[in-house]
C-alpha cells in the first residue's frame, strides 16, 4: 500500500504548538479577564507573540514572517485560546488581511502591510459586515468611484473588531463599471486616520478585550494604490481570506473548549463531596465530560484537515472543510463551556473562575464570523446538492 494517510502533525508544529502555550500560560486567563475588564487590548502578550514570530507564521519569509502555512497559524490561536487568552484579532489580522495581501496584492501593498502584520507591530482590521446586509454580501452597498486619480468610498460597516488597536482596515466594497453599470467586489486598504473614516463602538455584554465597532465612510478619499489586486477577481480575493476566517475561528473554538474541559477535570477531579470519593468519579459528571473531550477532538482534527486542504490550494476543498470545521468547533466550545459550568455548579459563574464570562463568549462562535445557519445552508448545497433555500 502507498500514499498512507499521516494524522500526526508536523515535528515543527509541534515544537510550535509546545513554544506558544509555554508564552500564553505566563499570562493566562486571569490576565485576560483582567484587560478585557479594564476595555484594553492584550497588548503585552501581542507583542511579545509578534517579536517571537508567532503572529507571521503564515506571513512569506521575505516579509518577516515564517512562510508556513495556516495551519501553523491555527495552531498558535488554538493554543493562545486553550491558555485563556484568546484573541479574534488573530483571525483577522494575520489570516484574513495577511492572506489577501500576500496572494493578491502588489509587491507595493506586500512591502508596506505585511512585515508589520508579521511582527504584530501593525494591525490590520477587516469589513464585510454590514447593517443591511447580514450575511447576504451580495447587499453590499459600500461603493468606491473613481475620481481624480483616486478612489472615494462610501458606506457603512457593523460588527467591525479591533478598530481600536488596528493601523488600517481592510474595506470590503463595490466598484460600478462606468460602462456596463455592473458591480463588481472590491477590497481597499483604509488606514483608519484617513479623513472621513468614523468608528463608533458598539457596546457588548461580552467581557473581551477585543471590541466590536461600527464603521462610517463618508466621501473617504483614498489614493489609486489602495485598491488591493484585481476588481475583477474580487470574490476570488474575499473567499481566499474568507477560509482561512473560517479555520482560525475553529481553532479560537477548540482552543476555548479546551481551555473549559482542563477547568472543569481539574475541578471535578479535586471536589469531594460524598464518601470520600472526587465528583469526577460519578458517570453522572465524567460521562458529559467524555463527551466534550471526544467532540472537541473530533473539531480539531477536521479544522487540522480543513487548514490541511486550504494549504495544499485546494480552495474548493478547503471551503466545504473549512466551514464543517467551524460549525463543529462551535458545537464543542458551547458544549464545553455549558459542561464546564455545570461540573463546577455555583462555582461555575463565580468570577475566580472565569467560567461565567465564557458562556457568552462560547455562544459567539455559533454565530460569528459565520452563523451556524448559514453553514448549514452550505453542506446543503454544496455537499448535499440540495436546492438553495434563500
Amino acid at each position: 500500500m502507498t500514499g498512507a494517510m499521516n494524522f500526526n502533525e508536523p515535528a515543527e508544529r509541534v515544537e510550535l504548538r509546545a513554544a506558544v502555550a509555554d508564552l500564553a500560560a505566563e499570562y493566562g486567563s486571569e490576565y485576560y479577564r483582567a484587560r478585557a475588564k479594564e476595555g484594553a487590548y492584550l497588548t503585552e502578550l501581542w507583542r511579545e507573540a509578534g517579536k517571537l514570530g508567532y503572529l507571521g507564521v503564515n506571513i512569506p519569509e521575505e516579509y518577516g514572517g515564517g512562510g508556513g502555512g495556516i495551519g501553523d497559524l491555527a495552531a498558535v490561536l488554538e493554543e493562545l485560546s486553550a491558555a485563556g487568552c484568546p484573541t479574534l484579532m488573530m483571525v483577522v489580522s494575520p489570516a484574513i488581511c495577511g492572506t489577501v495581501l500576500a496572494r493578491f496584492g502588489t509587491p507595493e501593498q506586500r512591502q508596506r502591510w505585511l512585515p508589520g502584520l508579521a511582527t504584530g507591530e501593525s494591525i490590520m482590521a477587516f469589513a464585510i459586515t454590514e447593517p443591511d446586509a447580514g450575511s447576504n454580501a451580495h447587499r453590499i452597498t459600500t461603493t468606491a468611484r473613481r475620481e481624480g486619480g483616486g478612489w472615494v468610498l462610501n458606506g457603512r460597516k457593523t460588527y467591525i473588531s479591533g478598530v481600536d488597536v488596528a493601523d488600517a482596515v481592510l474595506v470590503v466594497g463595490r466598484i460600478e463599471d462606468e460602462d456596463t453599470g455592473r458591480l463588481s467586489a472590491a477590497l481597499f486598504a483604509v488606514p483608519t486616520d484617513t479623513p472621513g473614516f468614523e468608528a463608533r463602538r458598539i457596546e457588548m455584554d461580552i467581557v473581551s478585550p477585543d471590541h466590536q465597532f461600527q464603521l462610517f465612510m463618508d466621501d473617504l478619499r483614498l489614493p489609486a494604490d489602495a485598491l488591493v489586486g484585481d476588481p475583477d477577481a474580487g470574490l476570488l480575493q474575499l473567499f481566499a481570506g474568507l477560509n482561512p476566517e473560517r479555520i482560525m475561528a475553529a481553532s479560537l473554538a477548540t482552543g476555548s473548549a479546551r481551555h473549559a474541559l482542563d477547568k472543569a477535570v481539574a475541578y471535578a477531579k479535586e471536589r469531594v463531596v460524598w464518601r470520600d470519593r472526587p465528583i469526577g468519579a460519578h458517570q453522572g459528571l465524567a460521562h458529559p465530560l467524555a463527551q466534550v473531550k471526544i467532540e472537541t477532538e473530533q473539531a480539531r482534527l477536521m479544522t487540522q484537515h480543513a487548514a490541511l486542504r486550504y494549504d495544499s490550494g485546494d480552495d474548493a476543498g478547503a471551503g466545504e472543510a473549512a466551514n464543517m470545521a467551524k460549525y463543529a468547533a462551535a458545537e464543542a466550545c458551547v458544549r464545553s463551556v455549558d459542561q464546564a459550568v455545570q461540573t463546577l455548579g455555583g462555582n461555575g459563574l463565580a468570577s475566580e473562575y472565569g467560567l461565567g464570562a465564557a458562556i457568552a463568549a462560547s455562544r459567539l462562535a455559533r454565530i460569528a464570523p459565520v452563523s451556524r445557519e448559514m453553514v448549514l445552508n452550505y453542506v446543503a448545497q454544496q455537499s448535499l446538492g440540495l436546492p438553495k433555500s434563500y
